[in-house]
């Protein structure tokens, strides 16, 4: 675990983020497609921070496009205090499959 405000290494994802990343699908491909599904949805890696609830990058493979696009996604979850809302904060779109995810 990292230290509060300090982000984690970048590690494949577990299960709680691959289901976080699930719940925030439209939100994403709402932004970077224009509100058309991806055939593939795939989160490979993230990095997460402790801070006001926990702020989370992750980045996302969307097949079917291209050749390995992917976006960088930054998702708050709130304190369980305040519902534990997910929110898309911030992305970085398009991405290359090969660019390291670094926290932003």
């Amino acid at each position: 675990m990292s230290m509060c405000g300090a982000w984690s290494p970048v590690k494949p994802v577990t299960l709680e983020v691959i289901k976080i990343c699930l719940e925030m699908r439209k939100p994403i491909e709402d932004r970077v497609v224009n509100g058309n599904d991806s055939k593939v949805y795939i989160p490979s890696v993230y990095s997460y921070q402790i801070l006001n609830g926990t702020n989370y990058v992750v980045k996302v493979f969307l097949g079917g496009r291209d050749d390995g696009v992917c976006v960088h996604a930054k998702i708050h979850q709130a304190l369980p205090c305040n519902d534990g809302k997910l929110t898309l904060s911030r992305f970085q779109f398009p991405k290359t499959f090969d660019e390291p995810l670094e926290p932003f």
